[in-house]
């Protein structure tokens, strides 16, 4: 039997190589598409993934993995992906709003999965020993789950080695141009690239063929509009800055800075590198080319808001005088994947979200692990009423997860770059919220451990109410008659900011139920 088995996977590599054809043929080999390359190449799948250009991207984004993704990459058998890159552990995040600052981690997690809610208050050390798997030299329950932080370009490099290692799969540099359709119908049976010639330094025309084709090709994919009709919307840009030996105690937390008119997200990268992301609304007047643009609001608006032992660090990251790396902060619902056969497009191609929560990769990785164990029991890719059967099972299973962390990252976008005062007291609200412990299952959700969209629900319209009595208290604060005169214009407030609270919340949910 190994002899046949050896025969076949001989015959299958010389079908990938000398005839381009494969079960599977993979656009893209970045986080989902190696992903899931190696998923279905671990099936006995024949794969051929393919990518433009295989040296290390230099990306601003995609840097923050949560404990919800280490799992999953665990599950892929990619976990070793981690090693060696100077990866750093995170175990939760830390708030500052204007001025006040809360610390949370996430919630340690019993051995069936479920989270342990109300752990806020043990001491840290007790956690530390949780998260690394003992606690005075014991293994101990519940451990405290563990996301990991890095160089993106360092990361897709060690996938794209794992992929290259696998027996199943062949990787080929090749500029993918079109997809290939049958003379008869609409069904993709694989794709047109350009591949560079080694001789003439030429890109020649090519063709990869495949029962099915996977297609992620990214955040500007240009596959998207064709094949599912979407366009994501964009309201800002992260800016980017490398800061380096920056202090910003705590360490190993994902540090969320508010101010009254900026957004920064920072989070450590490597031993002496710290990743600094500047959210600057579309057309923002503060950063128009009169206004020196990105580098003077991040001057005039970010850096006042930023602790003082964070500023210098900033200002040095400045002095380059150039205008910082940026990406575009989308959102893209995403769309049921059976309108065309023998095709799927995934990954950030199919869906995104405000990077704000860092939920891509958690994402990527939970689809590539739901796809590969829903085209398992499908002996033929080239059945396609199977695969569009699983393929329509996929768009639901994924929702119990992705629900919770896209809603999550619109949802506190809204709240965290408030532009009205109903969102601002929503933002004061939120962060009250924080201040009261109440983080066990919220951050559990940011970080893809806990899939039960309805405790979402319930946890953000508790922000709301809460934020009402703030206001409330506010309007209302002195004593006696004043405060009963001034009770209707705090209960008309109220119904403002509940109301602005179901325009934050329920589209974003609504487009996840469809």
């Amino acid at each position: 039997m190994a002899g046949v088995a050896d025969s076949q996977a001989a015959r299958n590599l010389e079908r990938r190589e000398q005839h381009h054809e494969a079960d599977v043929v993979v656009v893209g080999a970045g986080v989902f598409g190696c992903a899931a390359a190696f998923a279905l190449a671990n099936q006995g799948r024949s794969v051929i993934l393919l990518e433009r250009w295989m040296h290390e991207p230099d990306r601003i984004v995609g840097e923050l993995l949560q404990p919800g993704g280490v799992a999953a990459l665990r599950k892929l058998g990619l976990e070793h992906c981690l090693d060696g890159i100077d990866a750093i552990p995170c175990y939760g995040y830390h708030c500052l709003y204007r001025g006040d600052e809360v610390a949370f981690s996430y919630p340690p997690l019993r051995s069936d999965g479920e989270v342990v809610v109300g752990a806020g208050n043990r001491k840290e050390a007790e956690l530390n020993g949780h998260a690394n798997g003992h606690a005075n030299g014991h293994a101990k329950e519940p451990v405290r789950p563990e996301g990991r932080s890095f160089h993106h370009g360092r990361f897709i490099m060690q996938l794209r080695k794992a992929c290259m290692g696998h027996p199943n799969i062949s990787v080929f540099e090749t500029e993918v141009t079109a997809t290939i359709k049958g003379e008869h119908s609409d069904a993709v049976l694989g794709v047109q690239t350009r591949t560079k010639d080694p001789a003439t330094g030429k890109k020649e025309p090519d063709c990869f063929f495949g029962q099915l084709t996977i297609i992620a090709d990214g955040y500007a994919s240009i596959f998207r509009k064709d094949l599912l009709g979407s366009t994501p919307i964009i309201r800002s840009k992260f800016y980017a800055l490398e800061l380096i030996d920056c202090p910003f105690p705590p360490a190993n937390h994902g540090h969320v800075v508010i101010g009254d008119q900026s957004l920064a997200l920072l989070y450590q990268i490597g031993t002496h590198e710290t990743r600094a992301l500047i959210d600057i609304p579309t057309d923002h007047p503060a950063a128009s080319p009169s206004a020196g643009g990105a580098r003077g609001y991040i001057q005039n608006i970010v850096l006042p808001s930023l602790p003082p032992h964070v500023q210098p660090s900033v200002i040095t990251a400045l002095a380059d005088g150039k205008i910082p790396k940026s990406m575009p902060n989308s959102w893209l619902p995403s769309t049921k994947q059976t309108r065309h056969d023998g095709v799927i497009i995934l990954g950030d191609a199919h869906n995104m979200r405000h990077p704000l929560t860092g939920g891509g990769m958690t994402v990527a990785f939970n689809d590539a692990l739901l796809l590969a164990s829903l085209l398992s029991p499908i002996p033929s890719l080239s059945d396609r009423p199977a695969v569009r059967a699983a393929m329509a099972a996929f768009h639901w299973r994924r929702k119990s997860l992705t629900s919770i962390i896209n809603v999550l990252a619109q949802a506190l976008y809204s709240l965290f770059a408030a532009d009205d005062w109903q969102l601002r007291a929503l933002q004061r609200g939120c962060f009250a919220y924080f201040r009261r412990g109440w983080t066990d299952e919220p951050v559990a959700m940011l970080g893809g451990l806990l899939r039960r969209p309805v405790t979402l629900a319930y946890h953000f319209f508790s922000v709301a109410f809460l934020a009402v009595w703030l206001n409330i208290l506010e309007v209302c604060g002195g004593s006696g008659v004043l405060g009963v005169v001034y009770l209707p214009v705090a209960l008309v407030q109220a119904v403002m900011i509940l109301w602005k609270a179901c325009v934050v919340f329920l589209p974003v949910m609504g487009t996840e139920l469809r």
